[in-house]
């Protein structure tokens, strides 16, 4: 397939803005005069939105051809969303975009396929999305109006594909930081602050109020403190969701956001990786491509690229693992640096491969 340059695109994408559940809207992209009965979902990672990840526009020009459009929803976690977020609450709000899209496309086309591709903590919604139960389990925050005994949950519609670029482990990242130090901590500073941090929410992950005095809600790291961490100073931060990221019982008990790191037992990949088959939410003969970045900023130089994604492909097993996953040479975690021509062109090419494998299924 001939890919073009995303160099050459106008500034401006023409569109439609979709609302497919209540306050929430993901805009699909439409170029060119060809049908789209296939869609391509796009999630970005922690504080990103609509259009933040540059070489969407890559993939954008690449599929004006085909009868592939791409969507990004914005989520609940989108931008500065996520630190109140959770994995769970994305998968919710993936599954009704899912199933919109779904229904629109069918009503223009009378059927179409569905891939999700996940950027960052985007490749956790994908894998969240394909592999934990469905309906998925009751959560103590996101669900605390819903009595124990009375929870259901939503039913997640199936995929077609699932895309994961830069699957990377946020507690790794963080452990590298607390090596490095930062510009203004030096790495024992850093260390004292992450250890305080982490006892402080786990003695504090929620409190009680409300007019009864018995809801639970989350409790805020402080912004000062996360800051010294890097994260971004207009983003309150959850105990919850900040030790999700962090994981401080990992690798004996990872939480929710502890999906890809180095370190985890394979047998705790069995209930990730190993579960997706079972589950049926990646549909029929429908594969897994994983696109990991060979220059990534957030992994630590301790980690074997190869080895990882072998023990993933071992585990996933060589039927749902697609071929063209791979390490792509030189790329940043983003692919947003200028010197990312090259690792852009390959992922494009990657990714629209894939798509035409996806047709055929």
């Amino acid at each position: 397939m001939h890919i073009q340059s995303a160099l050459a695109s106008p500034k401006g994408h023409p569109g439609i803005l979709h609302p497919y559940a209540p306050r929430l809207v993901a805009f699909e992209y439409i170029r060119g005069s060809r049908p789209k009965p296939h869609t391509l979902i796009f999630i970005g990672g922690l504080s990103d939105g609509l259009h933040t990840v540059d070489y969407l526009s890559d993939l954008i020009l690449a599929l004006q051809d085909t009868e592939w459009s791409v969507v990004t929803p914005l989520l609940s976690s989108s931008y500065a969303g996520w630190g109140m977020s959770s994995l769970a609450q994305d998968i919710d709000e993936m599954a009704q975009c899912v199933g919109y899209i779904r229904d629109h496309k069918k009503s223009l086309y009378g059927h179409g396929k569905v891939v999700i591709m996940g950027h960052s903590t985007g490749s956790q919604d994908v894998m969240h999305y394909i592999s934990c139960a469905n309906p998925r389990p009751r959560h103590p925050i996101l669900d605390r109006d819903i009595p124990e005994g009375q929870y259901v949950g939503l039913t997640r519609p199936s995929v077609d594909g699932a895309i994961m670029q830069a699957p990377v482990s946020d507690r790794e990242a963080a452990l590298w930081l607390s090596k490095l130090g930062t510009e203004y901590d030096t790495p024992e500073e850093i260390q004292e602050v992450y250890r305080k941090t982490i006892q402080e929410a786990q003695k504090r992950t929620y409190e009680t109020g409300g007019g009864d005095g018995s809801t639970i809600y989350d409790t805020i790291v402080p912004l000062a403190t996360t800051t010294r961490m890097y994260y971004p100073a207009d983003t309150p931060l959850s105990s919850r969701r900040f030790l999700s990221l962090l994981s401080p019982q990992s690798p004996q008990r990872p939480d929710e956001d502890d999906l890809f790191s180095s370190d985890l037992a394979d047998e705790h990949l069995q209930t990730t990786f190993g579960m997706i088959r079972a589950r049926g939410v990646l549909h029929g003969k429908g594969q897994l491509m994983v696109l990991y970045s060979g220059r990534d900023q957030s992994v630590p130089p301790w980690v074997d690229k190869v080895a990882l994604l072998q023990r993933w492909r071992t585990i996933l097993g060589d039927e749902t693992w697609h071929r063209d996953s791979t390490i792509i040479p030189g790329a940043s975690h983003a692919l947003s640096d200028p010197d990312q021509a090259e690792p852009r062109r390959i992922l494009v090419e990657r990714v629209t491969g894939y798509l035409e494998d996806v047709e055929t299924l």
